[in-house]
């Protein structure tokens, strides 16, 4: 009885056989990279396995049957996630940009220091009254009613400039 041959090096395997599977893949993807990661993949689940794999008759057949495996699950993939797209709308609805106002609240807010801009938005955009800002910032009611009311009297004085005249910080 012949003696075994010993199990193939797996990264013998690997230098021998990257680039010619990547050719197949490649011929079949018609992209090289997506050929080179199914590739890749195949060998990497292989050397999870390589004492088991290396001992079969031929470890590269089960490297190219998992890469081709890999090769049409992505095609299959991308094309349902084609087939999706193409029911969706042809155009997103347009959407008018932001006025000059909202472009200088804005600015205004920038202006302010960060927890009177915070229980500004919060108060005025998210709609939360002054004691759940108080309670999410961890400060007493008092306190956000003073952030509110220097707030607004610093979005007064920044609204209040002419547009051509350029806001003086110190």
């Amino acid at each position: 009885m012949p003696a075994a041959d010993p199990p193939a090096d797996f990264d013998a395997v690997y230098a021998t056989q990257y680039a010619d599977l990547t050719v197949q893949l490649y011929a079949y993807f018609g992209d090289q990279q997506e050929a080179q990661d199914v590739v890749q993949e195949a060998f990497c689940r292989a050397l999870r396995r390589w004492s088991k794999i290396s001992q079969y008759d031929d470890p590269v057949a089960w490297v190219r049957r998992v890469a081709w495996n890999l090769a049409v699950s992505r095609w299959r993939r991308s094309r349902t996630a084609l087939s999706f797209l193409r029911r969706q709308r042809l155009q997103e609805p347009q959407v008018e940009g932001p006025t000059t106002d909202r472009i200088e609240l804005v600015e205004a807010l920038a202006t302010l220091p960060a927890a009177q801009r915070r229980a500004m938005v919060l108060h005025y955009l998210g709609d939360l009254s002054i004691a759940d800002i108080a309670e999410r910032e961890g400060v007493a009611v008092g306190t956000v009613k003073s952030w509110l009311h220097r707030g607004r009297a610093g979005l007064a004085v920044q609204l209040q400039q002419p547009a051509h005249q350029e806001v003086r910080r110190a």
